[in-house]
């Protein structure tokens, strides 16, 4: 239950949420920088931790709906309170959290405790004081969006206009409005009419940062479709279709699998569409729809193993993908407990592990390397021997400093940059 399924920093970087498959989001806190140890700043400590989602069953369909939750979105600031969307596979909540630093104290009708008193003994008018108290987080379920998706959500999605959101299962996209709960809006329908001639699922799919009509969702095969709402209320028809040809000499019994998109997201700048499958992550210019601009390999040892992978259900795993605030480099996860960053400047492309016995505080990560046959240097690691079942699916990056958050089965990893 309490395996990491979503990271997710909010607007600031002040706080990072993480969600788990026991239905719970942690909510951590990064301490304000001390006077007397300023390397210290950068400390998030647990601030809440909350039940978001309980397991459920549909009696309709007969199925268990799990209570794992699958995304969590924060949403822009707009006074004190924070507040952050969750979901799992079928329902939405939007979650208040608040503050609490003082408390009512000397009512007229009510005593400590709070029950009434006996009204012949208030004798007296008394004005209630406010008094300081230990601080206390509430979080408070303000709305639940339920009855939206027949199949499982993958996605959702923040609007820069920070009214509305969107939500994506396999088949189909609902546009929300915040503040309405008891209807959304369909603008994505791939389903076919008839379920045999289905070819491609929804992976995920993202609101553009800026243009608040524009979004794009990847499929299965591999393509990106960026859709523009003010085009038509129902978004069928995209507006570019970005798709790399495939090279016939590398065509496999895989190559469907391994091409399917498992995450996509745009650039903090909005010119750039960084998307992630199975062995690559690709950097796509959106006004270029026939190839990506860039293409880094994760981990192309694979490809010779994409047969036990397969058997082992492993070819299936979803990795996210990530950019740095100045979009200039890149992260994305893969076995071992390793994750990979590309510099899209130098080229220059590094393997960190995120365990236990490397992450001592303030020690400083050592990249990593994996040897395919022939010679091996002191610290390679065989490909062989990689743990398939220590995968890094989940990171986050702080949307302005050098903090990464990794998610590795049920720990979370918080680097930073070395400060001198």
């Amino acid at each position: 239950a309490d395996i990491i399924s979503t990271v997710e920093f909010n607007h600031t970087g002040e706080l990072l949420a993480t969600g788990d498959k026991g239905g719970r989001v942690v909510i951590f806190q990064r301490e304000p920088e001390s006077k007397n140890e300023p390397y210290n700043q950068g400390e998030y400590n647990v601030y809440s931790t909350f039940q978001s989602h309980e397991p459920e069953f549909d009696y309709l369909k007969s199925l268990e709906i799990e209570e794992k939750i699958n995304k969590i979105k924060w949403l822009p600031q707009q006074n004190a309170a924070h507040s952050l969307l969750s979901t799992n596979d079928k329902t939405i909540k939007l979650w208040k959290i608040t503050e609490r630093d003082k408390r009512p104290e000397g009512y007229n009708l009510k005593d400590e405790e709070g029950k009434l008193k006996d009204l012949s003994t208030v004798t007296s008018l008394q004005v209630p004081v406010l008094k300081p108290m230990d601080l206390m987080v509430e979080v408070t379920p303000r709305r639940i969006f339920a009855n939206g998706h027949t199949y499982h959500v993958n996605s959702i999605s923040v609007n820069s206009d920070c009214e509305t959101y969107m939500s994506a299962d396999d088949l189909r996209i609902n546009l929300w409005h915040l503040a309405i709960t008891d209807r959304s809006f369909n603008i994505v329908d791939i389903k076919p009419a008839n379920m045999e001639d289905l070819t491609e699922v929804i992976t995920a799919s993202e609101f553009h940062p800026h243009h608040c009509n524009l979004f794009v969702y990847s499929s299965s095969k591999g393509s990106l479709r960026l859709c523009d709402m003010r085009a038509s209320a129902l978004c069928d028809k995209h507006s570019k279709l970005y798709e790399e040809p495939e090279d016939p000499s590398n065509r496999s019994f895989f190559s469907e699998i391994i091409s399917s998109v498992s995450d996509v997201k745009f650039s903090h700048s909005g010119r750039y569409m960084l998307t992630r499958d199975y062995l690559t992550v690709k950097v796509w210019d959106l006004n270029m729809e026939t190839k990506p601009v860039e293409t880094y390999q994760v981990h192309d040892y694979l490809r010779s193993k994409l047969c036990s992978l397969y058997e082992n259900d492993c070819i299936f795993d979803k990795f996210e993908c990530a950019w740095n605030g100045s979009d200039s480099v890149i992260m994305t996860g893969a076995y071992n407990n390793f994750f990979r960053m590309f510099d899209r400047n130098t080229k220059r492309d590094v393997t960190l592990e995120a365990s236990r016995e490397s992450s001592k505080p303030r020690a400083i990560l050592k990249p990593r390397r994996v040897c395919v046959g022939g010679k091996r240097r002191k610290d390679d690691i065989s490909v062989d021997s990689l743990d398939f079942t220590k995968k890094i699916l989940h990171t986050a990056w702080h949307p302005t400093e050098n903090i990464i958050a990794i998610a590795a089965t049920n720990n979370l990893y918080i680097f930073q940059d070395k400060v001198n």
